[in-house]
């Protein structure tokens, strides 16, 4: 009974901490349900480890001195996802102080072999594949669909540790809103 006790409360204790979230999106149509805690504007951006294209270890989130734009995106090798990530790398290289990062399920490899083939120098693309951490912790894993396990597409931008912008895109076949997020950097 003891050990029933110890494992229920180790469960309760895992599912508030990657409860869903009351967010969803659309696929071509169809509800799409989130997982992980649902991040804000105006809440503390958390840190989160990541891997890079080049096989590094980066932090996102947390307070920085640049202000920072996170692109989640489901891959990097779907059109949508490259146009976005083509966008912001010509928008980012007349930025000042301004890190912008791309966040997939897609291996580093992957990333490596798109930044190269794309000329891609003025954005970091970083994955989240060996423990989801990024997913779970802003909210952005699909739970539910055939997508289900990566992530779908949104945007943060965090000032000063805080979520000063978001946008998650409704339809995950879209393109974000470029216009507004730009105006929000």
């Amino acid at each position: 009974m003891k050990l029933f006790k110890i494992v229920l409360v180790g469960l309760l204790a895992v599912t508030s901490i990657y409860a869903m979230t009351n967010e969803t999106v659309t696929l071509k149509g169809a509800k799409v349900t989130l997982t992980g805690n649902q991040i804000s504007v105006g809440d503390k951006a958390p840190s989160v480890k990541l891997i890079t294209s080049d096989l590094k270890e980066i932090i996102v989130g947390g307070k920085t001195e640049k202000t920072q734009v996170l692109l989640v995106v489901p891959s990097i090798d779907t059109p949508v996802c490259d146009m976005e990530a083509r966008t912001f790398n010509s928008k980012a290289a007349k930025m000042t102080n301004v890190q912008v990062t791309v966040i997939s399920m897609d291996l580093p490899f992957a990333g490596s072999r798109y930044c190269a083939a794309h000329g891609i120098k003025n954005i970091t693309i970083a994955s989240d594949f060996q423990t989801k951490e990024f997913g779970k912790t802003y909210g952005t894993l699909i739970d539910s669909s055939i997508l289900k396990g990566i992530e779908v597409r949104v945007i943060f931008i965090i000032k000063d540790g805080k979520v000063t912008y978001k946008q998650l895109v409704p339809e995950i076949s879209h393109a974000p809103d470029y216009e507004a997020v730009l105006k929000a950097i």
